[in-house]
């Protein structure tokens, strides 16, 4: 999976939302059949976000373009599938999934609606919004090569939130745990580490530093709710000038040293040596391709 670095959600029955949601620089938008649209509504929401994908598509080869479908016991996940695995669909938000086999079962479905509506390789974000789903968080993220992403769970008055029964506070202590489980699953299985998302959209500064605390944990993205927040986002998961000097110039050192025959040497006042090489090597690979995405 791309490594987005904001996934802004976009109610599916509200088409005209959709462009906003595009041209606030969102690196993914999830057109959502879910929580935000009206039962009355679902059926035919489905082939209104069928429409908008067609249509930003049609414009943008670039964005990201899911779909939050609803969840398997509903009994609507089918048919929401049925209508919006068109050309042009990157991939699936897939809701309320607590173990392998849910997964097993999406691609069943997958498998068939692909092979029926000429579309390929899409992908699953895949929220955490369960007490199973954190203990089973692990065997969730190696269940498929599908699944592309996953969330670790933060948000005040989501699922989540009710399961456990924390108290949430801006600093995320409360949900520290269940975030880094989620994280290591992540890395383990080699697919995009999301954190969840921030609630309150007057406090840009709030969002800021909450952003700035799932980086430095290990979050390469995270989920918002609303056009505002998508520049704070993608500004707090893009790289600085400043890093990709000090990363490019940490690597040329090395390379140099290791090339006389040296393993360890002095740079910037740090001593280095292969590890730091490969991180560094790492963070800028990760580095281009969060740039190359964002020139889109």
């Amino acid at each position: 999976m791309r490594a987005y670095r904001s996934i802004l959600f976009v109610p599916g029955h509200r088409p005209a939302w959709v462009e906003k949601a595009v041209d606030a620089g969102a690196d993914c938008v999830v057109l959502d059949l879910e929580d935000s649209v009206p039962a009355a509504e679902k059926t035919g929401a489905r082939e209104l976000v069928a429409e908008s994908i067609r249509r930003v598509r049609s414009v943008n080869a670039e964005v990201g373009l899911f779909v939050r479908v609803n969840p398997l016991a509903t009994r609507l996940t089918g048919g929401d599938l049925e209508a919006v695995v068109v050309p042009g669909l990157t991939g699936i938000f897939a809701p309320k999934i607590e173990q392998a086999t849910d997964v097993l079962q999406y691609d069943a479905l997958l498998d068939h609606f692909e092979e029926r509506n000429g579309v390929q390789g899409l992908e699953y974000i895949v929220p955490v919004e369960t007490v199973q789903a954190i203990q089973n968080c692990r065997e969730v993220a190696l269940a498929s090569p599908r699944v592309g992403a996953m969330i670790g769970p933060s948000a005040e008055h989501a699922d989540i939130a009710r399961a456990v029964g924390y108290e949430w506070t801006p600093e995320g202590t409360e949900t520290l745990y269940l975030r880094s489980r989620v994280l290591l699953a992540c890395r383990e299985a080699g697919i995009h580490a999301l954190t969840g998302l921030w609630e309150d959209l007057e406090n840009l500064d709030g969002l800021r530093e909450f952003a700035i605390r799932g980086r430095q944990l290990g979050f390469r993205g995270m989920i918002a709710i609303h056009p505002k927040h998508v520049a704070t986002v993608n500004s707090v998961f893009s790289p600085s000038a400043e890093d990709i000097s000090f990363y490019e110039g940490m690597a040329k050192a090395y390379e140099a040293a290791a090339a006389d025959g040296t393993g360890a040497l002095r740079y910037r006042g740090l001593h280095i040596d292969k590890a730091h090489y490969d991180k560094a090597v790492e963070w800028l690979d990760r580095a281009a391709q969060i740039t190359t995405g964002a020139n889109r």
